[in-house]
């Protein structure tokens, strides 16, 4: 049997595509059928090493099956859904292609019973639904006699789908769909898209039962015969019973009067299930990589936890008594191997882990959903393979805080790179700290840190030591980490550290530390001098307190006994785990069942003659102390370690050239004992290259004494053929298995060798062997041959009894070699069986030469061409045929590279046969547009519009993708600049904008480029940098103007941050230029010298042109949404105007942009900026502006008193925010930004404009006002305490006051008036209008009529009341005001517009500060104010404060 396996394995070989199923004939015993991912179907009969092959359909194979009942029947499945059954027999025939399902075929099992009897619930299904299945078959009816009785057929799907197909009728005749059951620790949406693996099994001798797999890991049993929609029954009735992931394989087996099914899964278990109780018989759990890690559970006695190279975790209850292996899997998030684990202290089931790629996370094992909750990952990762996990108490940073703002214990890993990370398990998600850093500044160290490889905290929290690479080992205390002395005696690097338990009856054994390293030694040191040290400097240990020597190879893990005092043990590459008495440095007993190095132990917490270990032999054993044979460790060459790496390295040679990992691996453990690397990394390498030796592992497994078996057999109460019939396969499997494994690396250099020496393959094989055979054929051949030529020639012959029909003579096919010595037509027929021999052979390359041989190189093109087989060889030789052979070979072939993608090789054949245009469109369609460029530029005409729409439709995907550069380019060379200058300015940054105005400007698009340069300006000018500004604008003439302004506002921003230096730094330093400035002269006037000494606005022409080129912009108003420095912007262009109107003497206008220019900063409600302004514009006031105004312009003259009002209104603001020691009240009732000058100014402008919101109008002044009230009393206390020092007292504030005058006008109170009563009523009638919107929208919603429009007025009226309640409020009155009707409203409105009319137009225009609001901060300056502003004051707020916003803030003056 062996031999036949490895000829089969030869055989498939010849295969060039990757096998995606396999079946071994249940009917045919030497029968093996495979399918392959390209859809090719190998029967191969390995007794007589024939085989045979099909090709039903050209899809992916996923799965097939051989029938129970039919040797030539084989149903397919595949991965687009597709089921088929074929026959294999000499009819070759497609019986049926089954469609139905709609994603790939998971499984196919026969029903075990032949025939087709109809089931009660089937019958109903087939009448229910009468589908487009059931009128037309999908396959051939055959006429066999051996197939007439039929078989169901049962197939899985990735659809979530069981279909139950007919081969009879051809057709589905039942669908189950896949339940969304429970699973253990959450439901399953069946909305959500989840892998899933729908494998299917049909168990002997039951008809209408099936057996399929589910979501997560749950059986289910399906009963076909079941009425009604649910015909399945979950398997497994407690918890635990099932998989924990998706199941692959099903099998079942009859023994004695048991029925029992076994299942593999994902999760590594096998199961057997008894199928007539459906409960879990057992469970064997099995490993897929080495064990890198044990760790007993400090809070859940005898819960192991198992780290495993699988990248899974297995959590053991070792005390269970219902089954020996109660195994939780976890495997969520991990993905790579586990190589540490750690057990929280006092949290019961919180255990952390660390992995391969540098994870560290903590899985919850104990909630009752723990199965399917992922765990949390700490979001700081190592860069390479995490060592060591511990517990420990917190360290700074994590110190800092109260308790219980801290966790107890955190969690530290140190991993291959040599850091220690400190992980807050309250916060995985915040970064872990580098321990180093508090190492280095508790113990004020300098020089470089050794990379540490080890950790281990001392079990009460106080010590902490740390294994280095370089052998030492340093003890640190806690919570500072202050370094008490470091451990000088192994010198490699250190693998492992255990503190000795606290709890025994000599308190002095606590402080033992025992440390393993890649040195075969085993130090322990006694620290209890080092910590009752008064040594303020660190200790050096040399000498070790007990030395425990024997092992051969390194330390890789530790246990102490927690049963005992001073008793240790070890685990090493040599194989063995030695237990030592610590005091005595005695050897006591050593385990050598392991088949591998051993990488952890522990040591049982509930049995003190109990230790568990793990090695990379993929098991963990539980072995007794009492029962070894062996005291010590084996000694010199007998040592399995070297055994092991003796029989790995002829494996690792013969896998040389494919595997170098396995290479690189097996070096390193030939030099195990000499040299420094680490052993986790090594251990890491080994197992990718020892992965593929596991058939080897078991089978040394089943040599090795069975003492876990035996171990097992006695704990378990099952019964004891369960177990047998594990252990009696084992020695079947190691005696197949082994010579396996171990022969051919041995003989595979000899064929290697021979494939060197092998002649060419020949042409004729066929021809050559018929003329190697014996003598005596060969002297028939020399007779045929004769009679042959005697007569008409083999030819001739053949052709006359095909002609007649009549049978060709076995002579005469023998004779067809022999065409090589006759005429031509018979070597033909020569030439024609070998050519077909090479085909089958896969040799087509063979067969083309033959028929080039022949002359027949159109056929071949022809056969090549149909099957996508031409090659560059054949495209070569097509000229040969002839011109339009060659043309047609081309084309082709061409269609084929673009059915591989290969598009760029098909445009180049195309251009060989001069098809310029269809190359292009061929890569231009699959976005090749750079190559498809290159040709038309090369081979079209320049004017060709071809190239040009290359360009545009390459620029539009550049374009699309935010390759705007690329895309500018191709707009160039489309000829298309402006476009090009478009999409270069589309992403909006400065450089950008630059390149696209300098471009334009090449372009001659001189306007475009204008423009751009003013954006890229304004763009340079918001990161503050006036210098690149104007470097852009100044290559334009239309922009001089716009340099005026950029240049008074760098003077303007650096004169207002002078005037107000700002402690906070900018993150964008200004760049100013660095121009002289001549400080003496007014603003104005310094800006003008600038502007003629640098910008060379020497001439009155030049001053004019830019003054007409600024008048000709204008900006939007401001508000209060506006950037500061946009306004700082605009205010810059109103004072530029104004600058130059000054220069040039026309005054007028000059007044009318610096209002400009202060009513923008006062609408964009920076009142601050207002004053600055004022200040900096007219330090002297308006007088002297108004001297040199036209009188007898009123136009000018409104401007100015507006202007001056402003200014006076800044000034008021001024003296009242700068009183002495303003009381806290006060402050807050001007600072806070409900309440500032700004909010009310803007009201006041929006009232004016008559298009305020109501919320304004209401709240804003009604709150200043209230809250002035109730600060005016402290401010009287305050004022009248400290008058001595008062500013208003000074003669400065007195004329201030009076220049306060102004703002007291009776005209513009009584226009402010009438625009606030126009709003008021317009404001009224609008709520009105929504209102009476609103009762129509719910009369045509609602169909009640009446009821529901009384229901309506009420409402409405409810709702109208509440402006006149909400004034009630504010008003204290107590009447209830009715609403107005609209013609009293309407005759409101009509009369105020009239009085509105009577105003000149100027009044409207110009902006004014609100009078009222004046009044009032007159009014609280108190005694400070002159008597007369009082009086006149008080009459204006007498006269016009009837509006409701200032009714309140009124009553307490005029009271």
């Amino acid at each position: 049997m062996e031999k036949n396996y490895k000829n089969g394995i030869q055989k498939h070989q010849f295969l060039t595509n990757p096998i995606s199923a396999l079946h071994w004939s249940p009917l045919v015993k030497d029968l093996i059928v495979s399918g392959d991912e390209k859809g090719v179907i190998v029967c191969y009969w390995h007794n007589r090493s024939d085989s045979q092959q099909f090709f039903p359909e050209p899809r992916t194979v996923f799965c097939l099956t051989c029938s129970p009942h039919h040797e030539n029947l084989v149903a397919i499945g595949y991965k687009d859904g597709m089921v088929v059954v074929i026959d294999i027999s000499r009819k070759r025939e497609v019986l049926h292609r089954l469609r139905g399902h709609e994603d790939e075929i998971h499984c196919l099992a026969w029903c075990p019973v032949p025939g087709e009897e109809r089931l009660s619930a089937w019958q109903d299904e087939l009448q229910a639904v009468p589908s487009e299945e059931g009128k037309v078959p999908n396959g051939e009816l055959t006429q066999d006699t051996t197939t007439k009785k039929g078989c169901y057929l049962a197939s899985g799907s990735k659809d979530q789908t069981i279909r139950i197909w007919s081969c009879t009728r051809g057709r589905s005749v039942l669908t189950l769909k896949l339940p969304p059951t429970k699973r253990r620790g959450g439901a399953v949406d069946p909305a959500v898209k989840e892998r899933i693996w729908l494998t299917v099994h049909w168990p002997p001798g039951r008809a209408t039962e099936i057996v399929s797999s589910g979501f997560g890991g749950e059986l289910l049993l399906w009963n076909l015969a079941q009425p009604g929609k649910r015909k399945w029954t979950l398997l497994g009735s407690s918890e635990g019973q099932n998989h924990s992931r998706i199941v692959f394989n099903l099998s079942s087996v009859k023994q004695q009067d048991k029925e029992l099914l076994f299942s593999i899964s994902m999760d590594r278990d096998v199961k057997c299930w008894d199928l007539s109780t459906l409960d879990c018989s057992w469970t064997m759990p099995s490993l897929g990589g080495f064990v890198y890690s044990l760790a007993f559970s400090p809070v859940d006695t005898g819960c192991l936890a198992i780290g495993v190279g699988d990248s899974m975790i297995r959590v053991w209850n070792t005390l269970s008594m219902n089954n020996v292996y109660d195994v939780k899997t976890f495997w969520q998030s991990i993905k790579s191997k586990v190589t540490a684990l750690s057990w929280h202290p006092t949290k019961e089931g919180s255990l952390a882990f660390g992995t391969d790629d540098g994870k560290v996370g903590i899985f919850d094992t104990f909630s009752s959903s723990a199965k399917n909750k992922p765990p949390q990952i700490s979001s700081t990762y190592h860069k390479k393979t995490v060592y060591a996990l511990a517990w420990g108490p917190p360290t700074p940073p994590l110190t800092s805080g109260e308790e219980g703002e801290q966790p107890s214990v955190t969690l530290y890993s140190c991993a291959g790179e040599g850091i220690v990370f400190q992980h807050n398990p309250w916060n995985l998600n915040g970064e872990a700290n580098d321990i180093n850093k508090v190492i280095r500044d508790t113990n004020s160290i300098k020089h470089k840190l050794p990379e540490r490889t080890e950790v281990s905290w001392k079990p009460d929290g106080k010590l902490l030591a740390l294994g280095n690479e370089d052998g030492s080992i340093e003890i640190f205390q806690a919570p500072n980490l202050k370094l008490l002395c470091t451990i000088q005696q192994h010198h490699k690097l250190i693998n492992a550290i255990r503190w000795h338990h606290e709890h025994g009856n000599q308190p002095e054994l606590s402080y033992l530390i025992a440390s393993g390293s890649i040195n075969a030694t085993i130090y322990v040191h006694n620290l209890k001098s080092v910590v009752e040290s008064t040594s303020e400097s660190p200790l050096t240990i040399t000498e070790p307190f007990r030395t425990l020597a024997g092992h051969t190879a390194k330390i890789t893990s530790l246990s102490w006994s927690p049963h005992h005092e001073g008793r240790l043990v070890s685990a090493c590459y040599d194989g063995t785990a030695q237990v030592w008495d610590v005091m005595k440095e005695e050897p006591l007993c050593n385990y050598r069942g392991h088949q591998g190095r051993l990488l952890s132990v522990q040591w049982s917490p509930v049995d003190s003659d109990c230790v568990y270990t793990g090695a990379d032999d993929f098991s963990v054993h539980k072995w007794h102390i009492s029962k070894q044979e062996h005291t010590r460790p084996p000694q010199g060459k007998k040592s399995i370690e070297l055994e092991k790496k003796r029989s790995m390295q002829p494996k690792v040679k013969a896998k040389k050239k494919k595997k170098p990992i396995g290479q690189s691996a097996g070096k390193q453990d030939v030099n195990d004992a000499t040299n420094g690397d680490e052993s986790m990394k090594e251990t890491l390498l080994e197992e990718n290259g020892v992965l593929d030796h596991e058939g080897e592992k078991e089978a040394q497994e089943a040599e090795l004494p069975d003492k876990v078996s035996t171990t097992v057999s006695k704990d378990t109460s099952s019964s004891a053929y369960d177990y047998s019939s594990f252990n009696l396969p084992k020695p079947f499997v190691t005696q197949k298995a082994a010579p396996v494994k171990k022969d051919p690396p041995k003989e595979k250099p000899t064929p290697d060798a021979s494939l060197k020496k092998r002649k060419p393959r020949s042409i004729l094989p066929f021809s050559t062997f018929m003329d190697h055979r014996s003598k005596d054929e060969l002297h028939q051949d020399c007779l045929r041959l004769a009679t042959c030529l005697k007569t008409k020639g083999i030819s001739t012959e053949l052709k006359r009894l095909e002609d007649n029909n009549e049978d060709v003579s076995p002579d005469l096919k023998d004779c067809i070699h022999l065409g090589l010595f006759a005429d031509r037509d018979s070597l033909h027929k020569m030439i024609d069986v070998e050519g077909k021999h090479h085909l089958e052979n896969k040799h087509p390359e063979l067969f083309q030469q033959l028929m080039l041989w022949k002359g027949d190189m159109k056929g071949v093109l022809q056969a090549a061409a149909e099957r996508g087989e031409l090659t560059d060889q054949l495209v070569a030789m097509s000229p040969m045929v002839g011109y339009q052979a060659w043309v047609w070979t081309v084309e082709a072939f061409a269609k084929q590279l673009c059915f591989q993608e290969q598009y760029v090789k098909a445009a180049s054949h195309l251009l060989s046969i001069h098809k310029v245009y269809e190359a292009i469109e061929l890569l231009k369609v699959n976005n090749f547009y750079r190559e498809a460029i290159v040709i038309a530029k090369a081979r079209l005409r320049p004017e060709d519009p071809i190239v040009r729409d290359l360009y545009t439709s390459w620029a539009a995907l550049l374009e699309k993708d935010g390759h705007y550069s690329m895309a500018a380019k191709c707009y160039l060379g489309a000829s298309s600049p402006y476009d090009a200058v478009k999409v270069l300015s589309k992403k909006g940054d400065a450089t950008s904008l630059k390149t696209a105005a300098e471009l334009a400007l090449i372009s001659g698009e001189e306007e475009l480029s204008a423009t751009l340069s003013l954006r890229c300006a304004q763009d340079l000018l918001l990161s503050r940098n006036w210098v690149g500004a104007q470097e852009v604008l100044q290559q334009h003439k239309t922009l001089f103007g716009q340099r005026l302004v950029f240049c008074l506002n760098e003077l303007l921003c650096k004169c207002l941050s002078e005037r107000n230096p700002c402690d906070r730094k900018s993150p964008v330093p200004p760049c100013y230029h660095s121009w002289e400035l001549n400080r003496e002269a007014s603003f104005f006037d310094m800006v003008v010298e600038v502007w003629q000494n640098v910008l060379g606005m020497d001439t009155t022409e030049r001053a004019t042109c830019a003054w007409e080129q600024l008048r000709q912009v204008e900006h939007p108003p401001c508000t209060s949404n506006t950037p500061p420095k946009q306004v700082l912007f605009h205010i810059s262009h109103d004072l530029a105007l104004a600058a130059l109107s000054c220069q040039s003497g026309t005054w007028d206008e000059a007044v009318k942009s610096i209002l400009g220019a202060v009513t923008r900063s006062f609408d964009a409600g920076n009142f601050t900026l207002m004053q600055e302004i004022c200040s900096i514009i007219l330090p002297e006031g308006c007088d002297d502006l108004r001297h040199k105004l036209d009188s007898t312009n009123s136009q000018s003259m409104d401007a100015c008193r507006s202007l001056e009002g402003f200014v006076a209104y800044g000034l008021l603001y001024d003296l009242w925010w700068n009183t002495p020691k303003d009381p806290p009240g006060l402050q807050k009732a001007v600072l806070d930004p409900e309440l500032c000058p700004s909010e009310q100014t803007a009201l006041e402008k929006s009232c004016l404009s008559g298009d305020s919101s109501p919320g304004e109008t209401d709240q804003t002044p009604a709150g200043m006002d209230e809250n002035l009230c109730n600060t005016t009393e402290v401010q009287k206390c305050e004022t009248q305490r400290d008058s001595g020092t008062n500013l208003v007292d000074s003669v400065d504030g007195q004329s201030k006051l009076k220049s306060c005058k102004v703002l007291l006008s009776e005209e513009m109170a009584v226009l402010q008036n009438t625009q606030r009563d126009i709003a008021e009523v317009q404001e009224t009638l609008a709520e009105m209008i929504r209102q009476h919107q609103q009762q129509r929208n719910n009369l045509q919603e609602n169909t009640n009529g009446n009821s529901q429009e009384s229901n309506l007025e009420q409402s409405s009226e409810t709702e109208l009341d509440k402006p006149c309640s909400d004034s009630k409020q504010m008003n204290g009155k107590d009447e209830i005001k009715q609403p107005p009707t609209l013609p009293e409203l309407t005759k409101q409105l009509v009369s105020a517009k009239q009085k509105l009319a009577e105003f000149p137009d100027n009044l409207k225009v110009l902006p004014f500060p609100d009078v009222l609001e004046c009044c009032l901060v007159l009014l609280h300056l108190g005694s400070q104010c002159p008597p007369e502003l009082q009086e006149q004051a008080l009459d204006l707020l007498r006269k016009h404060s009837s509006a409701n916003i200032y009714k309140k803030a009124v009553r307490r003056f005029l009271t």
